[in-house]
């Protein structure tokens, strides 16, 4: 089903795309200068159940190779401290930092550039964020991705978040 639902809007939002009367369009948004193409027609992903984590599951899954990538703004992690193991992309990064060459990705983030293979989790404040980058990475051709839909509020529940030093 196509339609302004879901990533669709979430897209439309975070590339700037405007709204057409009762539709939208990738060529009715002007190309900026330095930023590329995403030429991906954005569906009405169903990513709600399968794709969501609890904390235990989280929690398995950080022992293990995956990428977990904190979404929320830079003020936000000094803050409130963030999941021990995470990487910062903030939402408005995410397009950007997933098609990066891998030599610029190590560089503004500390850490190895994900293949489109690998398992990514994102993870927000409350999961809305996180479910968005979600869907923005599987649009971008990342295969296994899921997010954490209870956050920093639900992890701060059963373990302190991490604070820099």
């Amino acid at each position: 089903m196509w339609g302004c639902r879901g990533l669709s809007c979430a897209a439309r939002v975070l590339l700037g795309v405007p709204r057409a009367a009762g539709s939208w369009s990738s060529r009715s948004r002007p190309l900026q200068p330095g930023l590329r193409t995403v030429n991906v027609i954005f569906r009405n992903l169903d990513t709600s159940a399968e794709c969501s984590l609890s904390y235990k599951e989280l929690k398995g899954l950080l022992k293990s190779q995956t990428t977990l990538i904190d979404v929320r703004e830079k003020w936000e992690i000094g803050q409130f401290g963030k999941i021990p193991g995470s990487i910062n992309i903030p939402l408005g990064e995410v397009v950007e930092a997933l098609q990066m060459n891998p030599k610029d990705f190590k560089e503004q983030y500390n850490q190895d550039m994900p293949a489109k293979s690998d398992h990514l989790v994102f993870s927000c404040m409350a999961g809305v964020r996180s479910k968005k980058a979600l869907d923005i990475a599987m649009s971008l051709g990342f295969s296994r991705v899921q997010h954490y839909a209870g956050g920093l509020e639900e992890w701060a529940k059963y373990e302190p978040p991490e604070r820099k030093q």
